[in-house]
């Protein structure tokens, strides 16, 4: 059973089969410069793309698409659709094995059984623990994208499943290594709960006690964006590195030579 959401207003692309995309352009730095529009986007997965849909993605120039689904993921959604001349990278951010159970609870367990799991902060300090180890145990996977943008891969369209945690924590990482403002890059993130972004919540059970109003209150904390999971990622940086300089030279190993290429291929001159 899949929540029907309203569609997507007629001033952004009208796009069927791919949720939650947006260009990040325009999004200011602390220097006062931009992000030059049409350099990054990001999105849900591409899997249920209509040929409408390719058609306007292959408009964009796009050199790299990262997927940051795992195995998992695309077994449920599919591979996604092939874009002509357009690379696409999988950076899986999260184990397959990771949660496999907790997440066939998601889609199939009763009422009784997602208080258990989700009730009383659960759901919530859940994904706040998943935004902290990305941060922490994902680096390696984050500098990859962050070189390959410094290198060739502009313009470039990041995704997971829903295009709000593991596509939104690697969306702001790149930001941040440009110099974006916290407050643009949360807005930003924030805009993922726009009802006509937001991601399909799917259960196996078909009958109305499925998605009732206590299931999905219940459901919401893993399906929101929440100021204060990007909160717990920021914060889990000073923890580890102190400052996010040091993260980003020490735990990224991003040189100033490649922090000023990201700048160059991002940024609007100044």
């Amino acid at each position: 059973m899949t929540q029907q959401l309203p569609q997507a207003p007629s001033s952004e692309p009208d796009l069927t089969g791919v949720r939650n995309f947006r260009d990040v352009g325009g999004l200011p730095t602390v220097d006062g410069r931009r992000v030059r529009p049409g350099r990054l986007f990001r999105s849900g997965h591409l899997a249920h793309a209509s040929a409408a849909d390719a058609a306007f993605l292959s408009t964009l120039g796009l050199h790299t698409i990262f997927d940051f689904r795992n195995a998992a993921d695309q077994r449920l959604e599919g591979p996604d659709i092939e874009l002509p001349g357009v690379r696409n990278i999988n950076l899986p951010l999260s184990d397959p094995a990771d949660g496999a159970e907790f997440w066939k609870m998601v889609r199939e367990g009763n009422l009784d059984q997602l208080k258990a799991i989700l009730a009383d902060g659960k759901g919530a300090g859940r994904m706040i623990t998943s935004y902290r180890m990305i941060i922490k145990e994902r680096t390696g996977e984050h500098s990859q994208v962050l070189h390959a943008l410094a290198e060739d891969s502009v313009p470039a369209l990041m995704h997971c499943a829903a295009g709000k945690d593991r596509a939104g924590l690697s969306i702001a990482v790149s930001l941040l290594a440009v110099g974006v403002e916290r407050d643009a890059i949360e807005a930003d993130y924030l805009k993922s709960n726009d009802p006509h972004r937001r991601y399909k919540v799917r259960r196996s059970d078909s009958s109305p006690d499925a998605m009732s109003p206590e299931v999905m209150e219940l459901l919401s904390p893993l399906f929101d964006a929440r100021a204060e999971y990007l909160a717990a990622a920021f914060d889990a940086i000073e923890e580890h590195w102190g400052t996010t300089e040091r993260y980003l030279s020490e735990g990224l190993r991003l040189a100033p030579a490649t922090r000023e290429r990201l700048r160059e291929r991002l940024l609007e001159e100044g």
